[in-house]
């Protein structure tokens, strides 16, 4: 929170500030008018949301999302209710008909309202509600300008399909050199593959946990990616024969053994398990940032799920969260936001299921990498309270029962000092807590502070049901990996071409899943490799460059297109000197096969490389920094917002500095000058009393004519005529304190437009999405660019069943 005094600053989200609300008074329960403000980077520490159904906790959840999108940090949101897909309900129009999709008939049909009407209603119950906090439906288009938005549905196709068995994929080797680290992955992954299948097992005791350990570990140490069938040969053939000091067979049996892969195999067969192994597979980058480098907020909806499937998913989820975390260089800022709706059963305190250990891992460890984990219960008894032990941040709001009362009390007592919590009741301020108020204990301020959540920018329809979210979300298919396919007809010979000797041949290999086909045709095509090296002492760049093209030729070509290559990922030492035993040959072009073109070729491809594969860095004139080679674009746009971010916060820290002494003048001036005006406002009135009451007294006398008063009189007539000039003296006086006072009030707003305009510059100075970046083209010299290979490479194709070519 940013306090700075009667300079409240009313736009410092976009400063690493989230505005989460306002405060109120912990006596009178009113709303004080200032507003809460969190510092995101608290939030690399983590934070707990409790509250009872009915509390505002969802509310609460969504708008700090909401925050976190309009401070472009990503945020990936595990849905197990359905209620996060509102964060895809944001009308910057704040039209009925926007509302109108998604409004419940019944509730408009409860209130004698026709779906239009209900929906104009909630339409401008929206617009007053955000009028009303503050903001403007300007900052809805900010919010869904600012971040991509995504419903991904695992094992269904209502919104994005995302895969989790498409492929095991070993986690970076620093994960697997980091041996605790490692061992907790490798035991979650297995068991919850062996939760997927029905079985609940020990890791300690249970046969099948050991064993699919060992046969994962073994796997991802040779470096190997495993999908469902290779694991499935593999519990068969596992590749070892011993399990610590006893044999294979006598440990586990191979009947057992085949068992166990059987329930693998049913899993795989299951028409209900296709949904699975479709749509894209986890890549936490790819949720985290568009292709673009767009912050996104990827919502993982689960309300469709049964228990052991929520718990396989997130599990694995988890897992390679936590890979993608170990990647990432430390930050002191926040990177990104991992959101629960919903903890319970994930996180319990008694047992240990597959997911504890890495939420665990993840509130001990991602605080250093700039991971903040944000986790939302209902209930307190269903937290783990040694693991919220980490969690900086407490957002308490009402709660259910005494029991529960308690148990939060328990576990903020023993996760905060006594000091921290600066003498709260929190017996009594828990026991007093309304729908949307919240008490916030955070770690990194003085006291905890009452507050009341503010109007979301998002409509707050309820849980999504399928068919809602099959509405959101928009055909968006992968597009399909470059292949290499053959054009016109294909006339098969049994005997390769005879070619000139002086003409290079090699064969391109085939991926795994063909290489035992007995049906492949091969298809020449003009392939070139070599190296690319590119020098700039003043970019400090000295980068060496691989590249392997392919390019099919007609019989009609003189001058081949390298602009529609295709590029390879394998190298020289990939190729193939033989073919494949009983392969079949297309016909090879003529310009193949005359060796007096491949001089020239060679000439033409040095010149198209340097011209065409120059190294493009990007430079930000804002932030002085540059691109890495093989930096894309995009990647750059990420470390720039992430270094933005941290040299924001260090500015925003230098600018608090800078006004708080000021500020703390002035609001001493301000309130001695209000000491003043009071002052004079109350002898000025004193002084009219006095003077009232002395000419009251002198006309008496005057009026009773009494000889004995008539010399006092005349004497109380001056004092009261001396009285009454004072009066014009201290109304002066009032006039020029009230002057005094408009003139702080004036430095006050002065001080704080000038605080304005310094937060709009910084908002300016540290948008990476925004910010036009300068391009910057390096090309290899060249006696830099070296060919090692131009010639043939004959691309292999296998039959389907239905008797066409397919890339092999």
């Amino acid at each position: 929170m940013r306090d700075f005094g009667d300079c409240t600053v009313q736009d410092f989200e976009k400063l690493g500030a989230f505005y989460l609300g306002k405060q109120t008074d912990p006596s009178s329960g009113a709303l004080d008018g200032e507003l809460l403000l969190y510092d995101s980077k608290d939030l690399t520490t983590h934070a707990v949301i409790i509250g009872m159904t009915g509390s505002g906790k969802t509310g609460l959840g969504i708008g700090l999302i909401e925050e976190a999108a309009l401070d472009h940090v990503p945020v990936i949101a595990i849905d197990p209710k359905g209620d996060l897909g509102n964060l895809l309900l944001s009308f910057p129009q704040l039209r009925g008909a926007d509302f109108e999709p998604w409004v419940d008939p019944r509730a408009a049909l409860e209130r004698g309202l026709s779906p239009a009407e209900h929906a104009q209603a909630l339409a401008e119950l929206w617009r007053a509600g955000l009028k009303e906090w503050g903001q403007t439906p300007g900052r809805i288009g900010n919010f869904a300008a600012a971040v991509d938005r995504h419903i991904y549905t695992p094992g269904s196709s209502a919104g994005e399909q995302i895969s989790v068995l498409s492929k095991l994929a070993p986690p970076p080797q620093e994960t697997i050199d980091d041996d605790e680290l490692y061992r907790e992955l490798v035991d979650a992954t297995a068991a919850s593959l062996l939760t997927l299948t029905g079985l609940s097992v020990d890791p300690l005791t249970s046969r099948e946990h050991i064993y699919l350990a060992m046969v994962i570990d073994r796997s991802w140490r040779a470096g190997s990616v495993l999908d469902l069938a290779a694991l499935i040969a593999a519990l068969q053939s596992p590749g070892f024969d011993r399990v610590g000091v006893m044999d294979l067979d006598t440990f586990y049996p191979p009947e057992q053994r085949f068992a166990l892969a059987m329930r693998f195999n049913n899993l795989l067969a299951a028409p209900r398990f296709q949904s699975w192994l479709q749509g894209r597979p986890i890549d936490i980058d790819a949720l985290l940032y568009g292709p673009s480098g767009k912050p996104a907020i990827s919502i993982m909806s689960i309300a469709h799920l049964d228990d052991d499937e929520r718990m396989f998913f997130v599990t694995m989820l988890l897992n390679h969260l936590i890979a993608w975390m170990r990647k990432q260089p430390g930050s002191s800022s926040l990177r990104a936001i991992l959101y629960m709706d919903e903890v319970f059963g994930f996180m319990p305190p008694l047992s240990n299921p597959p997911s504890k250990r890495l939420l665990l891992t993840l509130m001990k460890q991602a605080r250093a990498y700039g991971l903040g984990v944000v986790l939302a219960t209902q209930n307190p008894v269903d937290l783990d309270y040694k693991g919220l032990s980490n969690a900086g941040t407490w957002f308490l709001g009402r709660l259910q029962t005494e029991r529960d009362k308690q148990r939060v009390i328990e576990g903020l007592r023993g996760a905060a000092s006594g000091a921290a919590l600066g003498g709260v009741d929190l017996d009594a301020t828990l026991s007093g807590l309304g729908k949307r108020r919240f008490l916030l204990h955070n770690v990194h301020e003085n006291a905890p502070v009452l507050f009341q959540t503010r109007w979301v920018l998002s409509y707050l329809a309820g849980p999504l049901t399928r068919d809602q979210i099959r509405r959101l979300t928009e055909a968006n298919p992968l597009p399909a990996p470059s292949e290499i396919r053959p054009r016109g007809a294909v006339a098969e010979v049994e005997v390769r071409p005879l070619l000139p000797p002086k003409i290079k041949q090699r064969f391109l290999p085939a991926n795994g899943s063909t290489a035992a086909s007995a049906d492949w045709v091969y298809w020449p095509r003009l392939l070139a490799s070599g190296e690319l090296t590119y020098t700039n002492a003043r970019l400090k760049i000295d980068e060496i460059r691989p590249f392997m093209l392919s390019l099919e030729l007609e019989d009609d070509t003189v001058n081949p297109e390298w602009a529609d290559a295709e590029p390879h990922d394998f190298t020289v030492q990939d190729l193939r000197a033989e073919p494949a035993a009983a392969a079949k040959y297309s016909d090879c072009p003529a310009p193949l096969a005359k060796d007096a073109n491949y001089s020239a070729w060679e000439k033409a491809l040095k010149r198209w490389l340097r011209e065409h594969r120059a190294l493009t860095l990007y430079k930000s004139p804002a932030l002085k920094e540059s691109s890495m080679p093989g930096e894309s674009e995009r990647d750059f746009r990420i470390r720039l917002q992430q270094l933005g971010n941290i040299r924001r916060d260090e500015q925003v820290a230098k600018l608090k500095a800078k006004y708080q002494s000021k500020v703390t003048q002035l609001n001493e001036r301000l309130r001695r000058a209000q000491q003043v005006v009071e002052r004079e406002e109350t002898q000025a009135k004193s002084q009219k009393i006095d003077a009232a009451l002395s000419f009251g007294t002198a006309v008496l006398g005057a009026l009773l004519g009494r000889k004995t008063v008539s010399v006092t009189s005349a004497s109380r007539m001056g004092t009261a005529v001396r009285k009454a000039g004072r009066i014009g003296k201290e109304s002066g006086d009032v006039h020029h304190a009230k002057e005094t006072l408009e003139a702080v009030r004036a430095s006050i707003a002065e001080l704080d437009r000038k605080l304005q305009a310094d937060v709009d510059t910084l908002n300016e100075a540290y948008d990476a999405q925004s910010e036009e970046l300068e391009s910057v083209t390096v090309k290899a010299k060249s006696t830099g660019i070296h060919v090692d290979y131009l010639g043939i490479g004959w691309a292999p194709f296998a039959t389907d069943e239905g008797g066409r070519l397919r890339p092999a």
